[in-house]
């Protein structure tokens, strides 16, 4: 049974994905907050590069929650990689949305775009001081990948993918 401080985020809540660019003022300021995260967690931010066309369909898709008050809620991409492939981005979601089940929608929807676009497996790259995201994707059915990308080789890095194919 939750606590009484906890009964509000349990409520259910209408959240608005909205295909948004990435380099958009909103798309960037929730990334830079993501970043914010990071440095708190791991004490810098993620060195992965980015171009803002990344996300661009057909080869990518960015996309904004907006909560029912209007305001940004979270966000989450995917842009093309090899094979077929696609690697989601940018999952976040801001601490007052936290617990409602959006970062499960964002993936979702990121899923669906990236699946519509015809790419076969969604692959993603997370870290160790991140253990509610880890668990969220292995509730998903993410499982373990060969290491890719800038942390490839990095200690501790953790690199998960699943086939979404047939998902639509």
């Amino acid at each position: 049974m939750p606590a009484a401080g906890d009964r509000a985020n349990l409520d259910p809540v209408q959240f608005n994905l909205v295909r948004t660019p990435f380099g958009s003022p909103v798309a960037q300021a929730l990334c830079s907050e993501l970043h914010e995260e990071y440095v708190r967690r791991y004490g810098d931010g993620d060195e992965t590069v980015i171009g803002e066309d990344d996300f661009a369909p057909p080869n990518g898709d960015f996309l904004v929650a907006f909560g029912p008050d209007g305001e940004p809620a979270g966000c989450g991409g995917w842009r093309a990689h090899e094979d077929g492939d696609a690697e989601m981005k940018r999952i976040y979601v801001r601490e007052g949305y936290r617990r409602r089940g959006l970062a499960r929608r964002i993936v979702a929807a990121v899923e669906d775009s990236a699946a519509r676009a015809g790419r076969k497996r969604m692959l993603l790259e997370t870290g160790p001081r991140q253990p509610e995201a880890i668990a969220m994707y292995g509730s998903l059915g993410y499982e373990p990948v060969t290491p890719f990308g800038h942390y490839a080789s990095t200690e501790g890095s953790v690199h998960l993918g699943r086939e979404i194919q047939d998902i639509q």
